[in-house]
């Protein structure tokens, strides 16, 4: 996961410029390339078919207009705009994940409602089995090999290089216990637990994305800083 969100941050600058023309976050886009055609600038954003011809799987044919080989980008403007999410205005945590699932198509909430999409959901505790192998051909025991797009688009916010704007902000009397900084991933079972309380309840403040792992460490440290305005116990920057 975090190979493939560096990845994705690496060339942030050309998702950024092909959605804010469109009002599209660049880390949808972002996140869509990955899942479409594994981040490959030589397949279309539609489906993963070669920008050396129109799109042979749904949506066929696309871009109607133009010539061969396309770019990637105005392929992938074809199929923003094809999805018309330059008119979509809620990008929120739940109205991306709402248009990411759409995005892929609605089959499995349709269907078969007993699997969460692994488009979004895959490699989580949401999800196990049961896939699309093919337009239209499903499988209950098939398993997506893909890493999900909401996990991806967490483990951006936690590597921070995203966010998103609608986190709640705790009252800072709901604070947990502060542990001491820890260079070492720490073994006794409670100064673990007592870390994961704290970085839970740090994810909680708007920009905030800490992996809940039990290691009060660097991340830990700075996102205690950031909320209450100075570092942990312990740490060496004071």
């Amino acid at each position: 996961m975090d190979d493939l969100a560096q990845k994705l941050n690496g060339n942030r600058n050309r998702y950024e410029s092909t959605g804010e023309p469109l009002g599209i976050p660049w880390t949808f886009i972002a996140v869509t390339h990955n899942m479409e055609s594994s981040q490959n600038f030589s397949r279309h954003l539609h489906n993963g078919d070669p920008l050396t011809a129109r799109t042979v799987q749904v949506p066929k044919g696309r871009p109607r207009t133009g010539t061969p080989p396309f770019t990637w980008e105005e392929s992938a403007r074809d199929a923003l705009l094809l999805k018309k999410l330059d008119t979509w205005t809620d990008w929120t945590v739940a109205g991306t994940l709402y248009k990411l699932e759409e995005y892929n198509g609605w089959g499995y909430r349709r269907f078969h409602p007993d699997v969460k999409s692994p488009y979004l959901w895959s490699f989580s505790n949401h999800y196990r089995s049961g896939k699309y192998v093919a337009d239209g051909t499903w499988s209950q025991t098939a398993k997506s090999q893909q890493c999900g797009a909401a996990l991806l688009l967490r483990r951006m916010a936690e590597l921070g290089h995203s966010g998103f704007s609608d986190q709640a902000v705790p009252a800072l009397d709901a604070m947990p216990a502060i542990v001491r900084y820890s260079a070492s991933e720490p073994s006794d079972p409670e100064v673990r637990a007592a870390a994961m309380a704290l970085q839970d309840w740090l994810s909680t403040h708007k920009g905030i994305f800490v992996k809940p792992d039990g290691w009060p460490a660097r991340r830990t440290s700075d996102a205690f800083k950031l909320v209450t305005g100075r570092y942990l116990p312990g740490d060496p920057r004071g």
